[in-house]
């Protein structure tokens, strides 16, 4: 990293941004040179072997040479002197076409042109109106030479005169279009015209070709155009290659470099556009000079960096300004999109480097996610062999496990989307696995602690913390990483293992209690069933409490598992084949309790807060096909049953059967035999007689 640094003299970076950048204003002006060097050129434009200082000299050959010819001037001089001597008064922003238009429109310049000495005097002041008798002295001299009016010396020493004044000049041209937000509107406005003017004389040369005057060394295309767009892309390098200041934001140093270069270019692109454009022909396209420039510069920057190993950081601030906040924040800004439309800028970086690097960034947020997490849950792990109590939030056990890795993994999903969306459908899937790898960790450190850990006091309100965990981890898997059906229930298969091993460690001691007090049903053939299960649910009731702190959905999750086994272990003393009634009063008599029964069971259940509405039936049912003596009927209500509970089978009939003693074995084979009948029904997605052993 430290070779790269240097590479970039030293740039500071930004902490990574992951959404539209603020780019804060620059106390930074656009390009400038320094007065050293702006005095060494001046000095070396003007020097005096190629300006003499023979005034007297110039004076007596111009006046000579005005003897020998006619004392006219063309009208082309006359144009060219105005354009340089009064300032544009058209508004918008003019072409070099219009420059010429304007030109021809102009009036005379004087009779009398200022000497060499005074057009040097006046360069050196900066003076930009001297341009209009330099261009005209120029023309003076193409005329003697073509008309054969002076000695080969004399053009030699003539023309290096003004091409040492026009040496000056272009260095006072081009020093105020290097630094154009330091220079007045007017100054800068004629030395654009200066600049047009120079190139559409360029062009005029181009086209006429060769021979030139005789006499006279060819000194167009003097290309002032391409020194300004070369000058204008040292600029550009200079200014994006600075230093930026520190911060105390902790940004590494190439976030800072890299906001540094966005700003710079946006607030220069932003200047060019509002001060410099109006006052430039439009043939010169500055604002796409500036911008080709500028994004040449930067794409420099980056292919420098990209030769270095970068860190995941710098990998993905890489990304994002690449893909994103470059394109986005700094093109299509409202000041520059209009601005741009046509200049063909490209990407920061090739696709292929692109794609090179987007492949790096999806492994090493991968891993990160992995080792966060896995993290996380060495944490949580510690904290219940600990013994450390859980938080309550709102009367409920809570954990900020779920939370932590739900922005884990909707961190590493919004931190690709906001490089891309076409990054974020890529990392999607890859998110998935890992939510699902860390979820099966979940549920395998979970049964470890339920197994290991029984004697801890804060034991119970840890498990009911973590089945309180499932309840945002399936609410973000439903919702938020919305998936096709096959995969959301390999997702949430592990939360409902823990889940339903929480909820079996919850009701282990109650289930027990229970046990000894549902064998009095068949201890007693059946003759208290009232106040037995008034003692059952009475006992039920004592224990509701211990759940108060569970999630209102797992509450009610967990009141129906109660209710199921209510309803299970009824109908197992049911089917124990102690009890045989052989009169139709008796049956009647056992099917009433067991109706009475089964209404207290569904009430209580219901008022504590069950929805298992799918056992209202199992029985009043079951006390229904005790009652009928009706062969026929019987078959009807079993039919009726296998439809509401398909797992009912005929081990399960067969034991309900045997208590009706009066019925025959050929009637109970042809009841039976219903069974086999497809009822068209599914197998139950709530098992009950599947949890029930014949035997």
């Amino acid at each position: 990293m430290l070779k790269m640094l240097t590479f970039f003299q030293g740039l500071p970076g930004q902490q990574t941004v992951y959404g539209a950048p603020d780019f804060p204003r620059s106390a930074q002006k656009l390009p400038s040179t320094s007065e050293a060097e702006s005095e060494a050129s001046m000095s070396e434009a003007s020097s005096e072997d190629l300006v003499p200082s023979l005034e007297v000299e110039v004076a007596a050959d111009r006046d000579e040479e005005e003897a020998g010819k006619k004392k006219k001037k063309s009208k082309g001089l006359a144009t060219m002197f105005s354009v340089f001597t009064k300032g544009r008064k058209k508004k918008g922003q003019p072409s070099l076409a219009e420059t010429e238009s304007e030109s021809e429109s102009s009036p005379r310049p004087p009779a009398q042109l200022p000497t060499v000495e005074e057009l040097k005097a006046d360069l050196e002041r900066g003076q930009l109106e001297a341009a209009g008798p330099l261009l005209a002295l120029e023309l003076e001299l193409q005329e003697a030479a073509a008309a054969g009016l002076a000695s080969q010396e004399e053009l030699v020493r003539r023309q290096s005169k003004v091409e040492a004044l026009y040496a000056l000049l272009r260095d006072q041209v081009l020093g105020l279009l290097r630094r154009p937000l330091e220079a007045a509107p007017e100054r800068l406005r004629q030395a654009l015209a200066v600049l047009a003017e120079q190139e559409r004389r360029d062009r005029a040369a181009a086209a006429a070709g060769p021979p030139g005057c005789p006499g006279l060394a060819a000194t167009r295309p003097r290309g002032w155009l391409q020194l300004w767009r070369d000058g204008v892309a040292q600029a550009a390098a200079e200014r994006l290659s600075r230093r930026p200041a520190a911060d105390a934001e902790g940004r590494t140093e190439v976030e800072r470099a890299f906001l540094h270069m966005g700003r710079t270019m946006k607030e220069d692109l932003e200047a060019v556009v509002e001060r410099l454009k109006p006052l430039s022909p439009a043939d010169f396209r500055v604002v796409a000079a500036y911008a080709e420039s500028y994004h040449a510069e930067f794409a420099a920057q980056l292919a420098a960096l990209t030769q270095f190993e970068l860190c995941p950081r710098d990998t993905s601030m890489l990304l994002l300004w690449v893909q994103n906040l470059y394109p986005n924040d700094i093109l299509n800004s409202p000041k520059l999109s209009p601005e741009l439309q046509g200049v063909r800028l490209g990407t920061l970086l090739p696709q292929t480097q692109i794609r090179q690097l987007e492949a790096t960034f999806l492994s090493n947020e991968v891993a990160s996610i992995r080792e966060l997490t896995a993290r996380a849950l060495e944490l949580e792990s510690e904290r219940w062999t600990k013994d450390e109590a859980p938080q309550r939030l709102d009367g409920r056990c809570h954990s900020e496990l779920a939370i932590d890795i739900i922005q884990i993994i909707s961190q590493g999903q919004d931190k690709a989307e906001s490089i891309t969306l076409d990054l974020g459908t890529q990392i999607k899937p890859l998110l998935l696995e890992e939510l699902a790898r860390f979820l099966r960790s979940y549920q395998r450190a979970f049964d470890d602690f339920l197994e290991r850990c029984r004697q801890l006091r804060n034991y119970r309100a840890n498990v009911i913390a973590n089945i309180n965990n499932c309840l945002p981890f399936r609410t973000s898997v439903e919702q938020r990483w919305q998936t096709r059906p096959d995969l959301r229930s390999s997702l949430l298969r592990p939360l409902y293992e823990l889940k339903s091993h929480g909820f079996d460690t919850l009701l282990q001691s109650l289930f027990g209690d229970l046990k000894p007090l549902f064998k009095k049903f068949t201890q007693t053939r059946w003759a208290a069933p009232q106040q037995i299960l008034e003692e059952i649910v009475s006992a039920v009731a004592e224990r509701m409490p211990e759940f108060s702190e569970l999630q209102d959905c797992f509450r009610e999750e967990l009141l129906e598992a109660v209710h199921l086994h209510l309803v299970k272990e009824y109908i197992t003393r049911l089917c124990k084949r102690r009890l045989v009634l052989k009169t139709a009063e008796q049956q009647q008599q056992l099917a009433g309790l067991v109706q009475a029964n089964a209404q207290d069971i569904q009430q209580f259940c219901t008022q504590s807060g069950s929805r298992a509405t799918w056992l209202h039936h199992a029985l009043p049912t079951l006390a229904e096909i005790i009652r009928l003596q009706d062969p026929s009927a019987i078959k009807i209500e079993v039919a009726t049953y296998a439809t509401l509970y398909p797992d009912f089978s005929k081990s399960h009939l067969s034991a309900i059967l045997a208590i009706k003693g009066n019925l025959s074995s050929s009637d109970a084979k042809s009841i039976r035999s219903i069974l086999d009948i497809n009822t068209g029904a599914h197998e139950p997605s709530k098992a009950l007689f599947s949890l029930i052993k014949i035997g």
